[in-house]
């Protein structure tokens, strides 16, 4: 029961956001409600269920919450971007996908950066610094993509494509390690699960929300003008993972 009810919740939210510019206010608010009211009857049961799928109590860990949320967050803003920058570059610059390839193909030095460099900045500075370090290249980066236009070389381009794959290496890694900290070996998997969930709900809800944003301004006016305003939702987005992963920077008063 547990798991169709978060399945049909997580199917239900991407939705009311992806239709969000087809639908109108009232299909919008009804879907997004409903996906609302399974999450509660989720929690109602799992916390009845002698053998739960999550146990609830896992979520008094702050950094596991902490790290999930953000998470969530990062992913979307990642994958939001992504989507933009491929359309962006297909559809309105006419490049093909070999080509679209190769001008995001920098995004992928986080595969040299983080065995690396991360581990080094890790034992230097700490899991959350650097964390949050990386969170703030992404949100660097997604603004640096702003000015784009319709001929703007790729030399403009490779800043964010390269600082992004950097911002990547610095978040992702670390936020498994602080996601499963503390965490009781028994239920390590459940730590992991949930992250893993939570990155893949980010990226569906920032995908949603990156095309909603697209639709709705493409329909009223540039093709250009939608991209760059979808491009708020990585920069929103990364930047309330910042903001997430800052309040866990905070020291306790003794």
């Amino acid at each position: 029961m547990g798991a169709v009810t978060i399945t049909g919740a997580i199917m239900l939210l991407v939705l009311g956001v992806e239709r969000a510019s087809h639908m109108g206010a009232g299909g919008t608010v009804g879907t997004l409600t409903a996906g609302l009211a399974l999450v509660a009857v989720f929690l109602v049961t799992e916390r009845r269920s002698a053998a739960p799928l999550v146990r609830l109590g896992i979520f008094r860990s702050a950094p596991l919450v902490r790290a999930n949320l953000a998470g969530l967050l990062f992913s979307g803003a990642f994958f939001g971007f992504q989507f933009i920058a491929v359309l962006y570059l297909q559809e309105l610059r006419g490049w093909t996908s070999l080509q679209t390839s190769l001008a995001m193909l920098a995004i992928g030095a986080d595969a040299v950066l983080a065995p690396t460099l991360t581990p080094r900045l890790v034992d230097r500075f700490g899991n959350p610094k650097v964390i949050l370090a990386g969170l703030l290249l992404a949100v660097l980066s997604y603004v640096l993509f702003l000015p784009i236009g319709t001929d703007t070389v790729y030399l403009a381009m490779f800043p964010t494509m390269i600082i992004l794959g950097l911002a990547f290496a610095l978040a992702y890694g670390p936020l498994t390690i602080v996601a499963t900290d503390g965490v009781d070996e028994s239920e390590q998997g459940l730590a992991g699960g949930l992250l893993y969930t939570s990155f893949q709900f980010g990226a569906a809800l920032g995908l949603a929300a990156s095309t909603a944003v697209i639709v709705a301004v493409a329909d009223a006016g540039d093709p250009l003008d939608a991209y760059r305003a979808a491009l708020a939702v990585p920069i929103v987005a990364a930047a309330l993972a910042a903001a997430v992963s800052a309040s866990g920077l905070r020291k306790r008063p003794a």
